[in-house]
This record gives C-alpha cells, sequence and structure tokens, in this order.
C-alpha cells in the first residue's frame, strides 16, 4: 500500500494501519448479515461527506447493493437509535443494525 487512496468517503480499517486512522472522523460499526454484505466488522467515514443519516444510508446502499434487500435497518449514532433526518455532525461513532432474526 502506498499510503494513497481513491477520492471516497469510507475505507475500511485495517488494525496495522496508521495511515486510515488519520483520515477517520467517526467509526461505522456493522452487526448481521450488514457486516457480511461489507465484509468488515467496521469502516471509518469522513464524516463531512454526510449531513445527515439518510445520506449515509443511501450512499450505503449506493456502494453495497446487497443492503437493499434487507427490510429494515437501523442506525445508532453515539449508542442512541437515530431517524434517518439525524444530522451526523457530532457523531463519533455509528452503528448499522440489520433486522434481528428469530422467534
Amino acid at each position: 500500500m502506498n499510503g494513497h487512496h481513491p477520492v471516497n468517503p469510507i475505507y475500511p480499517t485495517y488494525p496495522s494501519s496508521d495511515n486510515l486512522s488519520l483520515l477517520c472522523y467517526m467509526e461505522l460499526k456493522l452487526f448481521g448479515i450488514a457486516k457480511d454484505i461489507v465484509g468488515s466488522n467496521k469502516l471509518c467515514i469522513a464524516a463531512n461527506n454526510f449531513a445527515t443519516v439518510g445520506e449515509l444510508k443511501q450512499w450505503l446502499s449506493q456502494q453495497y447493493p446487497r443492503l437493499q434487500q434487507l427490510r429494515s435497518v437501523a442506525v445508532a449514532v453515539n449508542s442512541e437509535y437515530a431517524e434517518d433526518n439525524q444530522s451526523l455532525q457530532d457523531a463519533h461513532e455509528i452503528a448499522l443494525i440489520p433486522p434481528v432474526s428469530g422467534g
């Protein structure tokens, strides 16, 4: 890896890569099937590319089309469930929570 990244608001986080941590404005944690679809349990996103939760969800759906197949995806911002119109301005941590199956 040469230290240069394509222009992209989201990067996978790698434990051994200090350069990526400098680009990380907030952490996106992924759970369940969302983690499987994305291929990682954590992504680092540049928060200034998304004003709201809805914009982030729309972008994720474009980048990972299989997410659109989920009947619902909840988002938590700073450990609290968030609506699509919630601002990401003060977000430090975001979690993408897919539907939970069970009986």
